[in-house]
């Protein structure tokens, strides 16, 4: 998978589908994809294909497509997190082969998904997605969707990311060759667009917290948030890797901030 950066700045989650059905050799080339990536947590994600109308699945968001992929991981510390990096690293495979695909949490009948995802004693199904081809207008439903949330809309990079501590607005051109990989979590998906990613650079170093956003259940085992971190996590780290920088994946909290306002995750250091 190349040009990660183009990719990002092209994507969007798709809901309207043409309803061409996919080729066995992409179906193949995408399990082949998924059944390879790896996650900084070490924590596996499983992924399978599904069928609409063979698992009883309904989505009343979706239209043009009865294919469907789904992930499930299981239930550790850190899943959440650990899904969230290896499920967005899937979908932007699937949009590098020209195919749509949106995280979905909770539009979805969900206990059908999961009992199709044949899930484990500890293993959960925290998202899914539908694959297909783009149509080339978007349905009356996804147009309202997409204007509710604002979602062509982003936080700034001042907003999102700080120098050295949370006092100081972080510049792109004080980011230096972290500027790109921030670029590219800003401009990362999460659930209604929240975008609850902060980042402080410092010491060589950038250190991922989730300012949480008021209504969002983090009770059990679907943690949308958490998964949004996942998410951010996998842009910079797949970004950085493709322009160069050589960085290591550490969860070492540095100790930046003295309140409950944010929450640290997790670190990438230049080596």
């Amino acid at each position: 998978m190349n040009n990660i950066a183009e990719l990002i700045n092209k994507r969007r989650s798709v809901r309207t589908y043409d309803g061409r059905a996919l080729d066995e050799s992409i179906k193949e080339q995408l399990l082949s994809y998924a059944n390879a990536i790896q996650n900084p947590f070490n924590i596996p994600v499983k992924f399978k294909f599904l069928d609409a109308k063979k698992d009883g699945l309904t989505c009343p968001v979706v239209s043009g497509t009865e294919l469907y992929v789904g992930g499930k991981i299981e239930n550790v510390l850190n899943a959440s997190v650990a899904f969230g990096y290896s499920f967005e690293e899937f979908v932007l495979y699937a949009q590098s082969l020209g195919l749509g695909a949106v995280w979905l949490g909770g539009t979805m009948n969900r206990s059908a998904f999961e009992q199709a995802m044949e899930l484990g004693e500890n293993e959960t199904m925290p998202c899914a997605t539908p694959i297909g081809y783009t149509a080339k207008k978007m349905s009356i439903r996804e147009t309202m969707m997409r204007k509710a949330i604002k979602a062509d809309e982003r936080l700034s990079f001042e907003e999102l990311f700080y120098d050295g501590s949370f006092d100081t607005p972080l510049t792109k051109e004080k980011a230096g060759e972290f500027a790109e990989p921030l670029e590219t979590v800003r401009l990362a998906p999460s659930a209604v667009n929240k975008q609850p990613w902060r980042v402080v650079v410092a010491d060589d170093a950038a250190h991922f917290y989730l300012k949480r956003s008021k209504g969002f259940s983090h009770e059990g085992k679907l943690d949308m948030q958490m998964i949004d971190m996942g998410i951010a996590l996998c842009h910079f780290a797949l970004t950085a890797k493709e322009t160069g920088l050589s960085i290591n994946f550490v969860q070492d909290d540095p100790k930046l901030i003295s309140n409950d306002d944010v929450e640290y995750i997790a670190s990438y250091k230049l080596q």
